[in-house]
């Protein structure tokens, strides 16, 4: 599990003032560089966070007819080890991104029921501007809001459930340092364009009748009653 490590300033303030003040990012950035200049090293996770998406990012936006702050959602899978990124095109529908694989995810398919049990959760999240972690030990990371209503209905335990990179864990879901820079920054700018929050739906596996007929029945039990207390809950 990734444990948040707040220094300096507070990274979800900071994340927050951002957002509100899009003005003063070229600011920041020449402060950070000025600092790392001089050995501080502070401001280097700050200077993560701001990483602009590459050529080859921006190139794929505009072939897909995806405007580069537009929504987001993503999808986890822990059977195939994938994440994908969904984005909003200019017809308003949504349409895979891109697909990253996880280097790690812990425990076995079926939700995480309490805190230290090491099991990556599975239901679905939303994440907050609040929840972006530029100064995670795992490079960058951001919360995936665990535990949601269901889940504390249910009375299940623990926290601090991140997407990072670092390409380990005991209990998150972890890529390369490089593809977690490259989805935190897919989030950032949909925080730009006033997406208020993105959804994270988190699966055991992917969802085809083949697939969903040999899983565990109690792993298919618990998902679909996750997904029955979400629709509850919206």
């Amino acid at each position: 599990m990734a444990i948040v490590q707040w220094h300096g300033l507070n990274g979800a303030i900071a994340l927050k003032s951002l957002l509100l003040h899009r003005c003063s990012l070229l600011a920041l950035i020449v402060c950070a560089a000025a600092q790392m200049l001089t050995g501080c090293e502070t401001d280097r996770p700050i200077a993560r966070a701001l990483q602009p998406l590459s050529p080859q990012m921006l190139a794929q936006l505009e072939r897909n007819h995806m405007p580069i702050d537009s929504p987001i959602l993503i999808r986890l899978f822990k059977e195939e080890s994938e994440v994908e990124v969904w984005k909003k095109d200019t017809s308003g529908r949504f349409a895979l991104l891109k697909t990253y694989p996880i280097c790690r995810w812990s425990g076995n398919l079926g939700p995480k029921i309490r805190e230290g049990d090491r099991q990556a959760p599975e239901g679905f999240y939303t994440v907050k501007p609040e929840q972006m972690n530029p100064n995670s030990h795992e490079y960058l990371s951001f919360n995936i809001g665990y535990p949601n209503a269901y889940d504390r209905a249910y009375g299940r335990t623990g926290g601090n459930i991140m997407v990072h990179g670092g390409c380990s864990s005991a209990g998150c879901y972890a890529v390369t340092d490089e593809q977690i820079a490259e989805i935190y920054a897919l989030a950032r700018e949909s925080f730009y364009g006033n997406q208020q929050s993105f959804q994270v739906q988190a699966y055991p596996f992917r969802m085809y009748p083949a697939e969903f007929g040999q899983a565990p029945r109690q792993s298919k039990h618990a998902f679909l009653e996750d997904a029955k207390g979400r629709q509850r809950s919206l």
